[in-house]
């Protein structure tokens, strides 16, 4: 939109470069070019504005495909306006000499005639190709044709414009069809990943099996470790108990002949003692029979009375010692009637 400022019934305006910009006053051309600026007046001024930048066109519509499925068509049209004094000449590119706004809608009516033309390319393409090979090679072969047909439409080139390029960004089936198209291939691609899950599996599995069998192996090989320790220790022990046997034996052997031998002398010394003894017991009785017989002959020249003093000081001497003698009154009532008794008759012998 061009730039126009005011001053005192005057206008002004200053245009971009990318704008051409075409002045008539009294139905006579007096200003004509890109990035115009000039004063007029708004009661005899026709201000035409014409774009001549590169534009970008996006449209989007629907075709039917041979085998009768509807797909979307997303593309994109780029376009100039290479002649703007026939487009102003054949589109309404006038604008508000007050505003600088364009009075009608032109890149709308030109957006519109882009859109028929190209719709109308591909709706013939995708009319002899079906689904499958549409979305695997349509966006190609409909970006050519929508190009060819732009390029060959003679409206264009009477309008001043110029194709520069076409984009088909995609070709979209409904979504119930895409779902259903994308079903197989999510299917194979959830069997691969399940094929890979099994087989990660599968290798862990087998991983797993052979740890178990190294460890079965290990465990196997220290049994048999353990088996030949136990053979060992029991050869050890049996070579020990030998060894404590025959040390048993020897200190045996060695203690029963010290036994012997000391029997032996025991004897020897039990024998010779038993001859002293029997000799001095002999000798002790010889001894004392001379001593009996030697009192005998002493006691046989010696008169009777001299035995019977000799016998009592023998048995004084024999007699116990006593301290104390206790005389009950029954005792002493029999001694004195005894004494009694016997003073009355005469002394008794």
């Amino acid at each position: 939109m061009a730039d126009i400022t005011r001053r005192l019934g005057w206008r002004h305006l200053r245009g971009a470069p990318t704008a051409h910009v075409r002045h008539h006053r009294s139905g006579r051309l007096a200003h004509d070019g890109p990035g115009l600026s000039f004063w007029y007046r708004s009661l005899t001024a026709t201000l035409s504005e014409v774009p001549v930048d590169d534009r970008e066109l996006a449209m989007t519509f629907h075709a039917r495909t041979s085998d009768f499925q509807d797909v979307a068509v997303q593309a994109t049209v780029t376009y100039r306006i290479v002649d703007p004094g026939v487009a102003a000449a054949r589109l309404d590119f006038s604008i508000d000499p007050d505003t600088g706004s364009w009075r009608g809608a032109p890149l709308e009516q030109l957006g519109s005639l882009l859109t028929e033309t190209a719709q109308q390319h591909a709706l013939d393409v995708l009319a002899r190709t079906s689904l499958a090979a549409a979305l695997v090679d349509g966006v190609a072969s409909v970006r050519e044709r929508i190009a060819g047909g732009l390029a060959a439409e003679p409206r264009l080139p009477a309008t001043g414009i110029e194709v520069v390029a076409v984009r088909v960004v995609a070709l979209r089936p409904e979504p119930e069809v895409e779902r259903a198209l994308r079903t197989p291939a999510r299917e194979q691609i959830q069997q691969e990943a399940d094929k890979a899950t099994y087989e990660r599996r599968a290798v862990a599995v087998e991983r797993e099996r052979a740890i178990a069998e190294n460890e079965l192996a290990s465990q196997i090989e220290l049994a048999r470790r353990e088996e030949q320790l136990v053979d060992q220790r029991g050869t050890n022990a049996r070579r020990e108990a030998e060894e404590h046997a025959a040390a048993d034996a020897v200190r045996a052997g060695a203690e029963a002949a010290r036994t012997v031998r000391l029997a032996e002398g025991e004897g020897i010394r039990t024998v010779q003692l038993a001859k002293a003894e029997a000799t001095a017991a002999r000798e002790v009785g010889e001894a004392r029979a001379a001593a009996q017989a030697a009192w005998l002959r002493v006691h046989g020249d010696v008169d009777v009375a001299t035995l019977h003093a000799l016998t009592g000081t023998r048995l004084a001497e024999n007699l116990p010692r006593i301290d104390s003698v206790t005389v009950s009154p029954d005792v002493l009532t029999g001694l004195l009637a005894r004494l009694g008794s016997g003073a009355a008759g005469g002394p008794e012998l």
